[in-house]
């Protein structure tokens, strides 16, 4: 169905951080017909996370900073969640150890691909490749806590494995790559991939 779609017109709407256009696109339905539809689309590049196992001590790294989109839905704005960043031009992998070190300060060991994933899909074009690493507890390479000068503040967070699944049902981890990825975890540990 994919050789079906026209996109008509792109308005321009806003360019700061990123690019926010209102598209116009003639696509194929299921039944044959066609239908033209109004979408707004914000892009400002993909990104890369990575989840930081210690397996001997059954340990993960994340972290918590400010998101104002929860705090704007009634949420707490301090989300915890993976290591994560745009790509700012690099590949995936070199993206996702960047911004391990930059956030917590630990350098991701055996970096592994898990998926690829597009969060909200339905207006945003952000695709976040998703990778697990091993890291060794102590041994941080950089302080971590993000740039400064792009306004980050990020408080690094050492939790039980078995414990970050009871924060995800209270709501207290509601980053969707992140419960993605300790899910694809617990998998992996429990031999069912």
């Amino acid at each position: 169905m994919d050789d079906t779609i026209r996109i008509e017109t792109v308005t321009e709407l806003a360019r700061n951080w990123g690019r926010l256009d209102r598209y116009e696109v003639t696509h194929g339905r299921n039944d044959g017909r066609t239908q033209t539809v109004s979408r707004e689309v914000y892009d400002h590049g993909s990104a890369a996370a990575v989840l930081l196992f210690e397996p001997n001590q059954r340990t993960v790294i994340l972290t918590r900073q400010f998101r104002l989109p929860p705090h704007l839905n009634g949420d707490k704005a301090w989300l915890i969640e993976a290591p994560a960043g745009l790509l700012d031009g690099e590949a995936p992998a070199i993206a996702a150890r960047r911004e391990a070190i930059e956030e917590t300060g630990y350098e991701p060991q055996a970096l592994e691909f898990l998926f690829d994933a597009y969060m909200s899909p339905g207006s945003l074009t952000e695709k976040c490749a998703c990778y697990l690493a091993h890291y060794t507890k102590g041994e941080k390479v950089a302080d971590g806590g993000g740039l400064e000068d792009e306004g980050e503040d990020i408080e690094v967070l050492e939790l039980g494995f078995d414990a970050v699944f009871g924060m995800i049902k209270s709501g207290e981890i509601r980053d969707g790559k992140t419960i993605l990825m300790l899910q694809a975890l617990k998998l992996k540990l429990s031999g069912a991939v």
